[in-house]
């Protein structure tokens, strides 16, 4: 495949409509590219859409976008459960599927057999690496780790390539980044929890420590954080933006004893439907969690 510039991308598809991937579709449409949301469940895409309509009507309400825009970004997104109807015109994927490598390889080898021969292939997998899954999508050369965080919010975008990525996808994704609004940082090597995620969850896997070890509470690990460095959340409420079954993904695949022991105090909120903000509740109840009230740290 020869090289391919930001110029050459028109079409792109993200893979999964959960939390992020809906955010990065929403900045792609935002950014110009007719992009494409699929997701197995019709009934995820359709409340997906709902919730991208919400995010870009609060956009405009800061002034971050103007409300001329508001059409035309809707155009921009469509919405499929039809794997060859997402994959037929696609010159570029962002995958961001459960954070399961059987579930990864299984969505890779389907879309490397039904994309055209120029589409792009990049992972947002949190944890994973891209060898994991180069080999499966049937073009390794073109396969790459492409992480967005917040996208809004917080705007880094880390390009990790694997030994076999080509070297011009690293140009490519750099200049992608860019157009997306993004920040883009570039690994030299393979490393699970690229960067910032590598520093995260050291910081979060102490704070799980302090609880499960019982030597303080949820509440008091938040305040002493929020306390010290005058944040407006602790790991806690840290956790439940980010997702206590995303939390729970990383850390049950660590095979030290803090970690297994923080990875099963998780499960008990999980198996609870407790997830965090996005299903209402998770260490704290939303839309008005404790560590926002006046007499939090009082």
């Amino acid at each position: 495949m020869k090289p391919r510039k930001i110029e050459d991308i028109q079409n792109f598809l993200v893979l999964g409509s959960g939390t992020l991937g809906l955010r990065v579709a929403l900045q792609a449409a935002i950014s110009g590219f007719d992009t494409t949301v699929y997701d197995i469940s019709d009934k995820a895409l359709a409340s997906g859409k709902e919730i991208q309509i919400k995010i870009l009507k609060s956009l405009i309400k800061s002034g971050n976008i103007p409300e001329s825009d508001f059409d035309g970004i809707i155009s921009r997104l469509s919405f499929t459960s039809d794997a060859t109807d997402a994959a037929a015109n696609a010159d570029f994927i962002n995958e961001s599927v459960t954070e399961e490598p059987e579930i990864k390889e299984q969505v890779w080898k389907q879309f490397g057999k039904l994309c055209p021969e120029h589409t792009v292939f990049t992972t947002n997998t949190s944890y994973m690496l891209p060898s994991m899954f180069a080999d499966a999508s049937g073009r390794p050369a073109e396969f790459c780790a492409f992480h967005f965080h917040d996208v809004f919010t917080a705007r880094v975008v880390d390009i990790m390539p694997h030994p076999g990525t080509a070297p011009w996808m690293i140009e490519l994704l750099d200049d992608m980044g860019k157009r997306l609004n993004q920040i883009p940082v570039r690994m030299k090597k393979e490393n699970p929890g690229y960067i910032f995620n590598t520093m995260l969850m050291a910081f979060l896997g102490a704070a799980g420590a302090l609880v499960t070890y019982d030597v303080a509470s949820v509440e008091d690990v938040d305040r002493s954080w929020m306390g010290n460095f005058g944040m407006p959340s602790g790991p806690f409420g840290i956790m439940d933006q980010i997702g206590l079954d995303t939390a729970w993904h990383v850390t049950h695949k660590m095979k030290d004893s803090k970690s297994q022991k923080f990875a099963s105090f998780l499960k008990t909120y999980i198996d609870q439907g407790k997830l965090g903000i996005k299903t209402g509740e998770g260490f704290y109840k939303y839309p008005n969690p404790g560590y926002q009230s006046p007499d939090f740290l009082k």
